[in-house]
């Protein structure tokens, strides 16, 4: 890699607003607050409203609000009474 071109790579800790779930990756996003993590470390705080532990596809509590299909539909609408 080129010297001094890419944005400084280094952990962050995400947190999820809606449940407070926190876990740290590698990120090159920053932030002025900061939280301690459990190694005894501090690191930068990233806020986010969506995470592993609140969407819905990986908390098995999706809603279907189209269930049935296209032909369904129209069949409903305009089907023979």
């Amino acid at each position: 890699m080129q010297k001094g071109i890419h944005p400084d790579y280094h952990n962050v800790v995400f947190q999820d607003s809606t449940t407070g779930f926190k876990f740290i990756s590698g990120s090159t996003a920053t932030s002025a607050e900061t939280v301690e993590w459990e190694d005894g470390n501090t690191y930068p705080l990233i806020r986010v409203e969506v995470t592993s532990d609140s969407h819905p596809f990986y908390t098995g509590k999706q809603k279907f609000t189209k269930a049935d299909g296209a032909v369904d539909r129209f069949n409903k609408k305009y089907g023979l009474k």
